[in-house]
């Protein structure tokens, strides 16, 4: 497999012009670029850099620029785990957690394992109360000994909590959900609706950025839904990041993937506020939502009811385990998927392998499936955007974290040396460490009527790992809360 195959592919998949993929500069040896038995370098300079070469081709079909896009694998890799690498000037450097501290592996009374998903309090208290227990690891280690992975599993599911049991590759592909996505591409695009093309505006600033002038609705939570619109506003959309105000904010998280955008809350219940969002969508280019399956449609904001509402609209899709399947309607996080369809169990076992140690379950060094999934997100948000110049009509992406995942195992793997002998472990989460500090920058917290007048803070963060050569990416503000601005659009140029 060349170092460019797995790009090319997925670009021919979307039918994309071929002779774009020559503009397309990749690192010659992008793997064991961490410590993993799976092509993780391959996948990020992959991902980002379809991401950014679907970008400079929207741009080269408004103003007729070429340009190179080029991406360093580690680089690539760093970002990959940007939510690590983030600090608030001035504050501690002590790393803070990533997950909560309930969250994680527990062993099962069948000698299996589940992994449950506590970040969100809502969450965690439906863990809690399903399991009868204590708000412990250790009161919850003893109440799981009473559990079967699979029926406490099925018993979170039926819950709408998030719970995954453990287990193989050859387990999830024998899995009724594992059948359902053995064929389904980590993005795909489809033509929901006819729409004139595209008309391509005058610009009197020349087009700096790639996507000047686009306009993008953010309905995503965590991670691969704000990866995608953060790498949006880099390429100069207006994002604006839609949040409910029933949710809690994750700074640990929102800090570092609000960058570029704008934030403000609607809460869809309230008939008031849908009313803000339809008219908000009239004038949107890009509708991005992480809502289960027919989860906004009971609000009317489905698929369908937004093509009526803007044609020419791309409505872009991500859920855990794809449309189809017994757990079409499951909600699921990146660890919880990554457990749930076999990468817990391979990683562990490469790593034993390695050690001459007993196998363990192992997660990879990162949160590869949300990151990659992202990243798929903006790649095929900018493709259908081309469409819309091209051919005209309204477009769905759809991208699913499970379907990414069996993307990453179709890569191949390394061997147990060469992956954790020979594979450098990302660097220690410390913006004094030298690498973090070459491969980061300083963002400023955007005005808002939140902080007038008062000394603004600022944050170092992975800059963008995606290098266009002609429209230079945007590293943009951060507006460091998810309600700092009016539900409005900027002024067009």
């Amino acid at each position: 497999m060349t170092i460019k195959q797995p790009a090319e592919a997925l670009w021919r998949s979307l039918h994309l012009p071929t002779e774009v993929l020559a503009h397309l500069r990749l690192s010659d040896k992008p793997d064991p670029i961490v410590d993993s038995s799976f092509k993780i370098g391959t996948a990020a300079q992959t991902a980002i850099g379809l991401a950014g070469l679907a970008g400079a081709h929207f741009h080269q079909l408004q103003t007729g620029v070429e340009q190179t896009v080029t991406v360093d694998a580690r680089h690539a890799a760093l970002e990959f785990k940007s939510e690590a690498y983030y600090a608030i000037e001035g504050a501690s450097d002590e790393p803070f957690p990533l997950f909560e501290s309930l969250a994680g592996l527990y062993q099962t009374k069948d000698n299996s394992y589940v992994r449950i998903h506590t970040n969100f309090p809502h969450h965690k208290q439906g863990i809690l109360d399903i399991l009868r227990c204590e708000p412990t690891r250790e009161s919850i280690a003893q109440a799981l000994l009473r559990w079967n992975a699979v029926d406490f599993e099925t018993a979170a599911a039926e819950r709408k909590m998030v719970a995954t049991a453990l287990r193989s590759f050859d387990q999830w592909d024998t899995h009724p959900q594992g059948h359902a996505l053995a064929s389904t591409p980590p993005v795909s695009l489809l033509k929901v609706a006819d729409a004139p093309k595209r008309s391509i505006r005058p610009s009197r600033n020349g087009r700096p950025l790639a996507l000047d002038g686009i306009r993008v609705l953010d309905l995503t939570r965590v991670l691969a839904g704000p990866v995608c619109g953060r790498t949006l506003a880099a390429h100069g959309a207006d994002v604006l990041w839609v949040t409910s105000p029933k949710l809690p904010a994750l700074p640990n998280l929102d800090g570092d993937t609000s960058r570029g955008k704008r934030t403000t809350q609607l809460d869809l219940d309230d008939p008031a506020d849908r009313r803000t969002l339809a008219a908000l969508i009239k004038d949107a280019d890009v509708f991005l939502q992480a809502y289960r399956p027919g989860g906004l449609a009971g609000k009317g904001f489905g698929v369908d009811e937004v093509a009526q509402m803007r044609p020419g609209i791309v409505y872009a899709s991500l859920t855990a385990y794809g449309w189809d399947g017994p757990w079409k309607d499951r909600r699921g996080f990146d660890s919880l998927v990554q457990t749930a369809t076999g990468f817990n169990v391979a990683e562990g076992e490469a790593f034993a392998a390695y050690g001459g140690t007993s196998a363990a379950p192992k997660a990879l060094p990162m949160q590869a499936l949300d990151h990659a999934a992202g990243y798929m997100l903006a790649f095929g948000i900018q493709a259908a955007l081309c469409k819309t110049i091209t051919e005209g009509g309204t477009w769905e992406v759809r991208v699913s974290l499970a379907a990414v995942g069996h993307w990453i195992r179709s890569l191949g793997r390394l061997e147990p040396q060469v992956a954790f002998g020979e594979g450098r472990p990302l660097p220690p989460r410390s913006m004094r460490d030298p690498e973090v500090a070459t491969l980061t920058t300083r963002v400023e917290e955007a005005g808002t009527l939140h902080n007038a007048g008062m000394e603004r803070r600022a944050i170092r963060a992975v800059r963008h790992a995606a290098v266009l050569s002609a429209t230079p990416v945007r590293e943009g503000e951060a507006p460091f809360r998810l309600d700092a601005h009016a539900p409005a659009w900027l002024l067009r140029d």
